[in-house]
């Protein structure tokens, strides 16, 4: 009989439950799929908002469940058809419990099974703590940005694409301090964008850096006259959303622009009251079974471009901060995301 790892988890096993750790099945790969020994796992806040409203929020998980969807860590096995990733590579990838309702593919557990497309090589410059912080950010703003039904941008290259001087093509993205945000930053900045983004003064000098032309104060009450000074003489493709409140200042910005307009919203998160039946089109970015299947427009960032970009190119954002280690530990760092952090990606390692 074969041997294979024994596996633990930190089990969701009703919904509004806290977590418990405990044995849980080992799988073995499937085709085109890996398994992953974690070593540092990321949290994000559907963590803890499908932990509080269950049933509310995600209404077709099935219980007990291993949530969680960002992982780096160690290629232990592989199964048929894969061949650009090898046992013993570090890697990161995406967990993808949420669209599967699959448990093995669960970020809350010592070893997670993963799609090979939706995998990425961590070069020797990029800790796990620091690559766990991008899989469901690449996801959402991978998604957003370059998903056809979305704003259907072009992809980034490496070397990144230079700016085209006879088109200025500008984006808002909003929320550039978050890990959705940056990432989403720093991809349209190296698909050759002009980027406009949000955040409060402490963190302008985090933005800017992951490629922000400009970076406008969220809080202040002249936000929407600020984005539109921001993109003026600009074609502007569209924009991004993320927070409370966002689209609906975004949508006004796109109404009045002078010049070529998209006006399309990508939504990540946050409420928002943009009437259906105006010029402004808001679309939620649905991370659907289909976003994770082999036909993915994540792919080429996933397999191509991202393997290159983080040598140097791309930097993952924001800054992890380590809350514990063990599976026990994930609870805590729910919980200390619930209460709110700023320009930090709560880890949790293994």
């Amino acid at each position: 009989m074969t041997q294979h790892p024994e596996n633990q988890a930190a089990w969701l096993n009703a919904s509004k439950s806290a977590l418990e750790v405990g044995p849980a099945p080992y799988t073995h790969p499937g085709h085109d799929q890996l398994v992953i020994r974690n070593a540092a796992i990321g949290i994000n806040p559907i963590d803890w908002l499908n932990q509080s409203l269950g049933e509310g929020i995600l209404p077709h998980i099935r219980y007990p469940t291993i949530f969680g969807e960002d992982i780096a860590g160690t290629v232990v096995a592989t199964g048929e058809g894969v061949t650009r990733l090898h046992v013993g590579d570090r890697v990161l990838a995406v967990a993808g419990l949420i669209p599967s309702n699959n448990t093995p593919e669960g970020a809350f557990q010592l070893y997670t099974v993963a799609r090979e497309w939706l995998t990425c090589h961590l070069p020797p410059n990029i800790s796990f703590e620091q690559g766990c912080a991008l899989p469901l950010a690449l996801v959402v703003a991978g998604l957003g940005l370059f998903g056809k039904q979305y704003l259907g941008l072009d992809l980034p290259t490496v070397p990144a694409r230079p700016k085209d001087e006879t088109r200025l093509r500008a984006v808002i993205i909003a929320g550039g301090a978050s890990a959705v945000g940056g990432t989403a930053v720093q991809l349209a900045s190296q698909a050759g964008y002009e980027v406009v983004s949000t955040s409060s003064p402490k963190n302008f000098d985090l933005v800017k850096p992951l490629g922000a032309a400009q970076v406008v104060d969220y809080h202040s009450p002249t936000i929407t006259d600020d984005l539109r000074q921001a993109v003026k003489g600009r074609e502007l493709v569209g924009a991004f959303s993320l927070g409370d409140g966002t689209a609906d200042y975004l949508a006004d910005v796109l109404n009045s622009h002078e010049g070529p307009v998209n006006k399309f919203i990508a939504r990540a998160e946050g409420k928002h009251d943009v009437p259906e039946e105006g010029d402004v089109v808001v679309k939620f970015i649905l991370i659907s079974p289909q976003v994770i299947g082999p036909d993915t427009p994540l792919r080429p960032i996933f397999e191509d471009n991202l393997p290159k970009a983080l040598d140097g190119q791309f930097v993952p954002r924001p800054t992890p901060e380590v809350v514990g280690k063990g599976l026990d530990q994930i609870q805590n760092a729910m919980d200390v995301l619930r209460k709110g952090v700023s320009a930090k990606k709560i880890v949790v390692q293994l």
